[in-house]
């Protein structure tokens, strides 16, 4: 039997398959943005080939196939969702314009208020009012729900996201109100805020259920079309999808909750990259995950990733828990420029999957960091993909001279100032997940994956202080990997919120204990295997605006002081992130949140540790690179090198879908799992 991981990038698709011996086959296939189906189903044929099976007989074989899709996040960014239309409470449709009265910059008055996803002409109220604490203040209007349903139907709007007042305590009106555009407007797709976010705080609630009903459209599409291609490939296993919060579930799950697809790649990767703390023994990584288009970093302390309900995407506010990632607009495609002013600058813009970098052969001819990688030796472009599909040195020099030309440098000086400033904009994005989080990134280990990452870790570790550095065999595709180390995660939450009532040791139990109810019932029927329940409240004090997210999964409940208890872990964790606690304030309980997690078996892998036969590792052949002078370097592969083999820098290690840079002064030895562990020096490229 196979489990198969499938990830797909901006510039590639990943693809891990683990049999029933362990034994673990990775392949890559270019991305397909008009179709991902198309690029996973490409994928699919390298991968039977390189298992010596036909893609029918693999996919037999496949008992579960876990999925990582960029699908909404690209609606997102690219502003290609449905188009929505808002039903709200009567006199609340601007909500989403004034937001929570802030600006990204508030000092910068110039700067325009984000577009919102639905215009002001598609927002329509309906006569409506529930009390704060759910009871009904003005019935649900019938002849003004039909007036709205009429310009709906009159605006041509495909998508209808519903969020009344206080839904979150009484969803009845929300209820009826779908019911009603279902049976009128069946082509019309429907998201209520009771079923995709059902608590307090009204901006949240309608931006996370606007953004749900702008991207699912799209998801649902392409997960029947998946389903319907891989259906009549043979394929009769489950089909999951890995949600932003790093868990899996079903298709229609996904479907349902489109807005928790938003970092559904990303989160494989760090579900991998827990499972690599794990393998290692090491609590403390910063995951690096470069690849074609972006980097996305996040934080494993003390063996745990965190999740946050603090998210958004593209100005858009989502506030599903996610695990925290972020991301950087800097990957092996991102192009290198002057603008107007005579600011040499990397990204944002990048060349993607097509055309690609100019060295690519595409049509593309601006210069990227891929093309940079190639000028200064540290890429062999006759070996790039296995050498299936060899790269054009000339047109990667052709573009990197006409950027030269335009700063006045060498075409060296050119292709190395692309390598410094792109790894600079990297440690900067690593600084902001962990120094203002309030942590010490000296004393993590730098988790270095994705197919570009090994070229530049060393660099951004170093600007960092960082000391150590951990590329594992599956680095190219880790985040496809770390998919088949998912369990299966559903989530709920419920406000409980009294003005001028404190929570009661009763009412928080009795809260946990329907939500664990609700949450096992969704879980049983995805499957039957045991289920683990984590508990977390969102707390503040009480002259407070936002709220702080408290773990409570090791609190015991039917402790007298559970109260006191839980209220000392809020004043711990406060002062965690902000430095101080106000113990004599009053602590407000909010939202109680519990996540149901069902442990999926696994085909564990293959024993890869194998006895050191020499200390020294062979090179397979020599180069000339860049190393602030040209020189010789050695050249090893990485499928050729053991446990115990050790190498000193300058070198490059090559493996079929990634490159690792060896920089002077550092080491790298391969581990019993056969990874590389790097230990750095001080000097620098």
């Amino acid at each position: 039997m196979l489990t198969i991981g499938i990830d797909v990038g901006g510039t590639f698709t990943d693809l891990v398959a683990i049999d029933g011996a362990g034994r673990t086959v990775f392949a890559k296939s270019p991305s397909t943005p008009e179709d991902q189906s198309i690029g996973v189903m490409n994928g699919l044929n390298e991968l039977a080939r390189r298992l010596d099976m036909s893609r029918g007989d693999m996919l037999t074989a496949t008992q579960r196939l876990v999925h990582g899709t960029t699908v909404a996040t690209n609606a997102l960014l690219e502003g290609k969702g449905a188009k929505v239309a808002l039903l709200t409470t009567e006199g609340h449709r601007d909500i989403i314009e004034m937001r929570e009265g802030l600006k990204g910059n508030r000092y910068d008055l110039r700067t325009p208020p984000p577009e919102p996803l639905v215009p002001r002409e598609l927002r329509f109220g309906v006569r409506e009012r529930l009390r704060p604490n759910g009871d009904v203040l003005v019935s649900l209007d019938d002849a003004s729900l039909s007036e709205a349903i009429a310009a709906i139907r009159a605006s041509g709007a495909t998508s209808v996201a519903i969020c009344f007042l206080h839904a979150y305590r009484n969803s009845a009106h929300e209820i009826a109100a779908a019911e009603r555009l279902a049976r009128e407007l069946p082509e019309v797709s429907v998201s209520r805020s009771s079923d995709v976010l059902p608590q307090i705080k009204e901006y949240e609630r309608v931006a996370t259920t606007i953004v749900n009903a702008y991207v699912g459209p799209a998801v649902r599409r392409y997960l029947t079309r998946l389903e319907r291609r891989l259906a009549e490939a043979g394929f009769a296993g489950s089909l999951f999808i890995i949600l932003s919060h790093g868990g899996m579930a079903p298709v229609e799950e996904a479907g349902r909750l489109a807005a928790a697809t938003v970092l559904s790649g990303p989160a494989g990767g760090i579900s991998g990259s827990r499972r690599c703390a794990e393998l290692l023994a090491m609590l403390d990584l910063v995951p690096f995950d470069m690849g074609g288009t972006s980097t996305d970093i996040s934080l494993i302390a003390d063996g745990r990733a965190t999740l946050s309900a603090d998210g958004g995407l593209a100005d858009q506010r989502i506030a599903l828990r996610s695990l925290d990632i972020a991301s950087i607009a800097a990957g092996g495609g991102s192009i290198a420029s002057v603008d107007a002013g005579g600011i040499f600058r990397v990204g944002p813009e990048s060349a993607g999957a097509m055309p690609g970098p100019a060295s690519y052969g595409n049509g593309g001819t601006e210069p990227t960091v891929t093309d940079a990688n190639i000028v200064l030796g540290y890429l062999d472009a006759a070996a790039f993909m296995g050498g299936r599909r060899p790269l054009n040195r000339a047109a990667a020099e052709a573009a990197i001279d006409r950027l030269a030309a335009s700063l006045g440098v060498t075409r060296i000086e050119a292709a190395a100032g692309i390598y410094r400033l792109v790894n600079l904009k990297m440690a900067d994005g690593i600084r902001l997940m962990t120094l203002r989080r309030g942590v010490d990134p000296r004393k993590f280990a730098l988790l270095s994956f994705g197919g570009a990452a090994g070229l530049h870790a060393a660099e951004v570790a170093r600007e960092l202080e960082i000391t150590r550095i951990i590329v594992p065999t599956t680095a190219s595709v880790l985040s496809a990997w770390g998919m088949l180390t998912s369990d299966l995660r559903y989530e709920v939450s419920r406000t409980h919120f009294e003005t001028g009532a404190r929570t009661t040791a009763d009412d928080i139990r009795g809260i946990f204990a329907d939500l664990e109810q609700q949450a096992a019932e969704r879980l049983r029927s995805w499957f039957d295997g045991p289920i683990i329940t984590e508990r977390s409240a969102e707390m503040r004090y009480g002259e407070q605006v936002f709220e702080v997210d408290v773990p409570l999964s090791d609190v015991d409940f039917t402790a007298p002081s559970l109260i006191a208890d839980v209220e000392e872990r809020f004043h711990r964790r406060h002062e965690e992130l902000y430095t101080y606690a106000s113990r004599d304030q009053e602590v407000v309980f909010v939202n109680a949140r519990l996540a149901a997690v069902g442990a999926v078996s696994r085909i564990e892998e293959a024993d890869t540790s194998m006895p050191a036969t020499e200390r020294i590792g062979s090179p397979t052949s020599n180069r000339q690179a860049f190393f602030g002078a040209w020189r010789e370097v050695p050249v090893f592969a990485l499928e050729k090198l053991r446990s115990g083999h050790m190498l000193e820098g300058p070198a490059i290690i090559e493996a079929e879908t990634t490159t690792i840079v060896i920089n002077g002064g550092d080491r790298a030895t391969v581990n019993p799992l056969g990874w590389l562990d790097i230990e750095l020096g001080s000097a620098k490229v």
